[in-house]
């Protein structure tokens, strides 16, 4: 249900949120995510089973982030209810690139002959990393946490001060989406 300075996001029965201030927790099966919303004139109120995103004022941009907010809502939810897959590729055709996960990062080795391995963060609690290959699964239950996984080791393979059309190796991401 939407009008111009509220909208109220219902929550399905297994699932609990707990809000204090600006931090929302919403929790199913044992998994937990959890976000701060901050912005000028925005306010959360929980109901009995939903959550109303209240703006101060009813204009264009106020909408909008009131908008984003109810979105962000709805992707905790549906992390709980069916969790968030990224799958890249391990791309390479002049040094051969090995990848492996060591506590909170993920070790790449040989990026474009480089002596010494890169390491990238895994962001999040609850995402996990799994190497098959030359593919990388990356799944969890926060959206934010598991993009910006995939997008840190995106990043630290990027090949700087060669031509890009020739050296492509690296890792990028082939998918995106909830769990199959």
């Amino acid at each position: 249900m939407a009008s111009g300075t509220e909208i109220i996001v219902a929550l399905p029965q297994d699932v609990q949120a707990e809000l204090t201030g600006n931090t929302l927790k919403v929790r199913a099966g044992g998994k937990e995510v959890v976000r701060v919303f901050k912005g000028p004139g925005l306010s959360l109120e929980k109901r009995e089973n939903s959550v109303m995103v209240k703006m101060d004022q009813d204009k264009k941009k106020k909408r909008a982030i009131l908008r984003s907010v109810a979105s962000h809502i709805e992707n905790m939810v549906a992390g709980l209810k069916q969790g968030y897959e990224y799958r890249l590729e391990i791309v390479y055709s002049h040094f051969p690139i090995s990848v492996k996960v060591t506590g909170n990062a993920v070790e790449i080795v040989n990026v474009g002959g480089a002596k010494h391995p890169v390491k990238s963060p895994i962001v999040g609690k609850d995402t996990r990393v799994e190497i098959k290959g030359k593919d990388i699964l990356v799944r969890g239950v926060d959206r934010e946490a598991v993009g910006q996984t995939a997008a840190n080791m995106e990043r630290a393979t990027r090949i700087k001060g060669k031509d890009i059309r020739v050296f492509q190796d690296g890792i990028y991401i082939a998918y995106k989406g909830v769990k199959k």
